[in-house]
């Protein structure tokens, strides 16, 4: 098995638009924003970023904008940090096309989900990882079944962890009781937390990553967050989350990638519009989620945290 172990602060990167009328949907990917956005996470000490998954609008992407966003972020981090590819794709084939781009293009491992669009049965989920993992670079397995339908059980992942090149699962049931039972079955598989309201509770039962959204809002905070749970700090990791929490609960919901840019919208970053099918937030939604990010930012103002 690849030694590699993709762990510690992964940010899942939001992507950012530009209006431009010969674009798709009248949106063109700002890929100097991208860059300068993926280094700022960096030097606020987050570990990686990770291009490509579904808070950066793959599926809205065409094949050339989704290699270019790949590359820019690769070229962006340099070795300052690692870089974590979405591959998710429709099928094997194109899941492990995209492994072999990220590949060519020098970044450090993959994040993949089983097959999108279609609910596959554990032999096709087998097969499609068996693809993508022959690449060669480090997977990242993502369990996700509210959007795939396919629940990997910690059962399938150890069957899953059997395969040369899978390193890691990024976690998103929302059921933490799952930590301990996949170290239990797949001991050698680094597990990741895949959702920020349940970040915390995942680093103290055993994860040793975070796949995260709401750094791209809080990357000091999430870092230093990350740190204390590490160390078995809990006070001081409560002490900082539970002001956060409620901000990090629109990570889990269908808005996320919406909730996100507003979010680093209001700590004086870019966040923009989405592409289609995404759209604005409704009134009643974005009142809703201000409140939420004004307690996490007041708090902050006044607990600051250093980068």
């Amino acid at each position: 098995m690849t030694q590699e172990k993709l762990d510690g602060v992964i940010v899942a990167t939001a992507l950012p638009y530009a209006e431009d009328a010969t674009a798709p949907a009248g949106l063109r990917v700002d890929y100097d924003r991208y860059a300068e956005h993926c280094r700022w996470l960096l030097e606020n000490g987050c570990r990686g970023i990770g291009p490509n998954g579904s808070l950066g609008e793959y599926s809205s992407l065409t094949e050339e904008e989704r290699r270019r966003v790949a590359r820019t972020a690769i070229e962006a981090a340099g070795d300052d940090g690692i870089v974590v590819v979405g591959v998710h794709g429709v099928g094997a084939h194109q899941a492990r096309e995209w492994a072999e781009k990220a590949a060519e293009d020098g970044a450090h491992g993959v994040l993949c989900l089983p097959p999108t669009m279609y609910r596959a049965n554990k032999g096709e989920v087998l097969h499609h990882y068996e693809q993508v993992a022959s690449v060669g670079l480090p997977v990242m397995v993502y369990n996700n079944p509210i959007d795939t339908k396919v629940d990997l059980t910690p059962a399938v992942l150890a069957e899953i962890a059997q395969l040369d090149n899978v390193v890691a699962v990024k976690e998103f049931s929302g059921d933490v009781r799952r930590v301990l039972e996949i170290k239990e079955r797949a001991p050698g598989l680094t597990i990741v937390a895949g959702a920020d309201d349940v970040a915390l509770e995942a680093v103290l039962m055993g994860a040793t990553g975070w796949f995260a959204g709401f750094p791209n809002v809080f990357p000091a905070e999430s870092a230093h967050l990350f740190s204390l749970a590490r160390q078995g700090k809990l006070a001081e990791a409560r002490a900082l989350y539970e002001p956060l929490v409620a901000a990090f609960r629109w990570d889990s919901r269908t808005e996320f990638v919406q909730a996100i840019k507003r979010g680093m919208e209001l700590v004086g970053r870019f966040g923009g519009p989405c592409r289609p099918p995404r759209g604005p937030l409704p009134v009643e939604q974005l009142a809703l989620l201000d409140a939420d990010m004004r307690r996490a930012v007041d708090f902050l103002r006044a607990h600051p945290v250093a980068a």
